[in-house]
């Protein structure tokens, strides 16, 4: 259980889909924890056009170990087209913390 801890975000069109993502992805070990964080307003370009809209942000715990999957659950699992998922590595937080989510994700041993 010694790979990466990372954080992936994911943006989400409303509540519900949210949750169902959070759910699935702590339920299949995809992640140790998933945070929502509501009230994001988005402004991108989409199709050449500019965009605006309400969205929630999903922030996954999880490793690199599980990340192909997590990706792969994320892309079945999103509404969207193109849905945002951005990985970043955390290089330094508590090691227990670290260790919960090394001990909360992945197959069960």
């Amino acid at each position: 259980m010694d790979s990466q801890a990372l954080v992936v975000y994911c943006s989400c069109p409303d509540q519900a889909i949210a949750e169902r993502i959070a759910e699935a992805m702590v339920n299949e070990r995809l992640a140790a924890c998933v945070n929502l964080i509501s009230g994001l307003t988005s402004i991108y370009r989409w199709e050449g056009q500019l965009q605006r809209d309400t969205e929630l942000l999903l922030i996954i715990k999880t490793r690199s170990a599980v990340y192909p999957q997590l990706q792969a659950r994320l892309r079945q699992l999103h509404p969207y087209q193109l849905p945002e998922i951005i990985a970043l590595p955390i290089h330094t937080g508590s090691a227990d913390y670290l260790n919960w989510i090394a001990a909360n994700t992945g197959v069960l041993e």
